[in-house]
């Protein structure tokens, strides 16, 4: 009898093992953990809201041309600073420009210079971090040697060192941030190659002989996105803030050009900090708010990628 129920408890055994095995290579447990990912992103309150409150400020700043009635750079001299009221949402500004309108319209180039410099550090980043961690060499070293040089500085002064030499536009100061702020994904990027080029699956592609390059961007990369995503959203962040200060102190994008930092240049004045409000504070709850929204979903990206936090 013993000897019977042990034979049974094998035959159960191995057909457990084998539905595991099958369901490895028709990729469903892959979707399993993907689908766990994604209920931890969703259970997390504080990421949803950041979601929503993301979302609702890049449509609003997306379809700002048929929502504002206003054109942003049109002035208007007889409704210089006026309060906010029915028909001027957020106030006008001392040309009488409709306040409203303008932190739409602003928030397109903001965001626009945000993500699209977070985007491009990030693409630079981890081509090279990627490669470098994987395969080393002259090329890695120099790369790592100069991501230092530029980490060695504080960011916000060789943003305004170089924005005095190139001059003030939105490319040129996309191109300065991927320029200043690859560094730090690339070091993160090479540190997670670095330990995942160690790994069994990884040793085992080497010994078929697979071409490196397919090795480290197809089958290692993917196993490193979830800090790297994080990472992004941070990023993001950053930069919104950093083309606010810079446009708050007149050197980022153009004046005449509305956007969330332009729009809070006109708080130099102590005069209009003290008695007009509307028109600072307004677009300093939008950035405030969006600064919170991406930072809440990185944190979200964070617990649901963290293979730690699965269960």
């Amino acid at each position: 009898m013993p000897e019977r129920r042990a034979r049974a408890g094998r035959s159960r055994l191995d057909g457990k093992l084998d539905r595991i095995r099958e369901a490895e290579e028709a990729g469903l447990l892959e979707h399993a953990r993907g689908s766990r990912a994604l209920r931890k992103m969703l259970g997390n309150r504080l990421s949803l809201l950041g979601l929503a409150v993301f979302s609702a400020i890049v449509l609003s700043a997306l379809l700002a041309p048929w929502i504002c009635r206003y054109d942003p750079q049109k002035i208007d001299l007889r409704s210089v600073l006026r309060p906010p009221s029915a028909a001027h949402l957020f106030g006008t500004d001392k040309l009488g420009r409709d306040i409203f309108s303008r932190v739409l319209h602003g928030g397109r180039i903001s965001i626009l210079v945000g993500l699209g410099s977070a985007l491009g550090a990030a693409a630079i980043g981890i081509l090279l971090g990627s490669y470098g961690g994987y395969k080393g060499g002259p090329a890695d070293r120099a790369f790592l040697r100069l991501s230092e040089v530029f980490m060695a500085f504080p960011q916000i002064i060789l943003v305004l060192l170089l924005v005095s030499i190139v001059g003030q536009s939105v490319s040129n100061l996309v191109l300065i941030f991927v320029a200043t702020g690859w560094g730090s994904i690339y070091r993160m990027t090479r540190a997670r190659m670095l330990s995942i080029r160690e790994e069994e699956y990884v040793q085992a592609l080497r010994a078929f002989g697979l071409p490196d390059l397919l090795i480290c961007y197809k089958h290692m990369l993917p196993n490193a996105l979830g800090p790297i995503m994080v990472n992004i959203t941070l990023s993001t962040a950053m930069f919104i803030l950093q083309e606010a200060a810079l446009s708050f102190l007149g050197l980022g994008v153009p004046l005449e050009i509305a956007t969330w930092g332009n729009i809070l240049n006109a708080a130099n004045d102590i005069n209009v900090l003290a008695r007009y409000w509307w028109i600072w504070l307004p677009v300093g709850s939008v950035i405030s708010l969006f600064v919170l929204s991406v930072n809440f979903i990185g944190d979200g990206l964070r617990d649901s990628a963290d293979p730690s936090q699965l269960g």
